[in-house]
């Protein structure tokens, strides 16, 4: 897909690639198909110029987009890795990661270079940091250059060398992931596995030529464009994407579930499919986005290892009553297992080839505790280290928080207190809607409780639940942190 793409988007002359929303409201189009296709070769000239060659490593630190995009597909061309930085990662992981694999050019764009420099006590609110982007290795500005910004990297004429073709088992992109400054992991895909993953995308969600798609990542960007239809980046403000559906009418809308949450609140309505992941979305949510008007919404089950792995509609979601978090029948080509703890391992083409600095390994381990019903389908009962253990019983909240998200509640979350000598208090944080009338939810959440049995919380408290890391994600630590101030007082 990757190696057809720019073909296609040649072929496709002016119909436009990439719209984006203006400050007004209106959509424009950022950039059309031949032209993204010339971006893209005029940067595989430029980073060739620069020396770049099959087995280096290209840094890169710009915001999704069609100049993110142009810069990975000249990647791909020359046969370099992509190294994506992360600066919600903090500087201290990064600078350890990179040292594995240290760039032989950094791609940065005026914003990451200033979360990296002049503004990096505003960006720190935020929660995003980047070290000192020289120390990292030669730097240049993709884009508008802003006094204090490194030279920039100017799309080159005269076309690209001819194509790489370093191997299907050779890195394609490196992505940071968990780990510790001391120990960190990075994630390598091989340009198979890429391939794979894309292919599974475009499989699962079948994009139409034609069709407006609304969503901003690398894989929802290719598949999009190799299919022929035009994708719509996100809006940043809640307001601006309910406008955005409303104009576009998307046929296919990829949101995060904190996204989907903000649009709703601000009154959107939906068409089309609506593909969700990156965090949990319960049945409830889904359902809400299925009233605003969306023909299916899927909750899609993905890691930075394998993306993606699974997937579920609305429909099948709502209608699931064992326990845990039912995340649908894993997709054509993965295999899931459990191992003899329960933690879910999974394996398939789109697997990532290895962490860097490790040996290959085929099976992923999740650090998900998992069932498997007969017919083969995944229903997750929480991380594997989130266990809460109260009165010498092993507590895994994964199980229990489905079934918190009643109507009226916007997250729920199941985290242990401690409790002296080594024991903990459960306690459920409870973030209702806006609106909603707290006396009747307490009331309302009284029959799920009951159905818990010994897993029945301490306490519940009613208050907003704090998220962490770019797919804002529950953070379970500073909810715990929470739950005890509370109930210290």
């Amino acid at each position: 897909m990757l190696e057809t793409l720019v073909p296609a988007l040649r072929a496709a002359g002016t119909r436009p690639a990439v719209l984006h929303r203006t400050r007004t409201g209106a959509v424009r189009t950022r950039i059309r198909a031949a032209d993204l296709a010339d971006l893209a070769e005029a940067y595989a000239a430029a980073l060739h110029r620069r020396g770049l060659a099959p087995g280096d490593t290209l840094g890169v630190a710009v915001r999704p987009g069609p100049r993110a995009l142009a810069v990975m597909l000249a990647a791909h061309h020359l046969g370099v890795r992509i190294a994506v930085l992360d600066p919600s990662a903090g500087p201290d992981v990064l600078r350890a990661r990179l040292s594995l694999a240290r760039p032989t050019l950094v791609l940065a764009d005026a914003a990451a270079q200033a979360v990296a420099g002049w503004a990096r006590p505003l960006a720190r609110r935020a929660r995003l940091a980047l070290p000192p982007l020289a120390a990292l290795g030669p730097v240049a500005t993709l884009g508008p250059r802003l006094p204090g910004c490194a030279p920039r990297l100017r799309p080159a004429a005269g076309g690209p060398p001819p194509a790489a073709d370093p191997g299907p088992d050779a890195d394609a992109v490196i992505v940071f992931t968990s780990g510790t400054t001391s120990s960190p992991r990075a994630v390598v895909h091989s340009r198979a596995g890429l391939a794979a993953g894309l292919r599974t995308v475009a499989g699962l969600v079948r994009p139409q030529p034609g069709s407006t798609v609304l969503g901003g990542t690398f894989f929802v960007l290719v598949p999009a464009l190799a299919a022929g239809a035009t994708v719509a980046l996100p809006a940043r403000s809640p307001g601006g994407l309910a406008g955005q559906l409303h104009r576009l009418a998307p046929s296919d809308t990829y949101l995060t579930p904190p996204q989907l949450r903000a649009a709703l609140a601000a009154g959107a309505r939906f068409s089309g499919r609506v593909w969700t992941g990156s965090a949990p979305a319960g049945a409830d949510l889904l359902g809400r986005v299925k009233q605003a008007g969306a023909a299916e919404a899927w909750s899609v089950y993905a890691l930075t290892e394998l993306f993606p792995a699974a997937a579920v509609e609305e429909a099948e979601k709502a209608a699931w009553t064992g326990d845990g978090d039912l995340v649908g029948q894993p997709l054509p080509g993965v295999r899931a297992v459990l191992s003899p703890d329960g933690e879910l391992l999974l394996t398939g083409p789109g697997a990532r080839h290895r962490y860097l600095g490790e040996e290959p390994d085929p099976w992923v381990r999740t650090g998900d505790r998992a069932t498997l019903t007969p017919d083969g389908r995944i229903a997750l009962a929480g991380r594997c280290k989130d266990m809460v253990l109260r009165r010498a019983e092993n507590i895994y909240p994964g199980l229990y928080e489905p079934a918190l998200h009643l109507p009226g509640v916007e997250l729920a979350v199941l985290v242990g207190v401690p409790d002296g000598d080594g024991d903990e208090r459960l306690v459920a944080l409870v973030q209702p809607r806006s609106g909603t009338d707290e006396r009747r939810l307490r009331s309302a959440l009284e029959a799920p409780l009951a159905r818990m049995g010994s897993a029945r919380p301490d306490a519940v408290l009613f208050a907003e639940v704090p998220l962490a890391g770019r797919s804002r994600k529950p953070d379970r630590g500073a909810a715990a942190r929470l739950c005890a101030e509370e109930l210290a007082r």
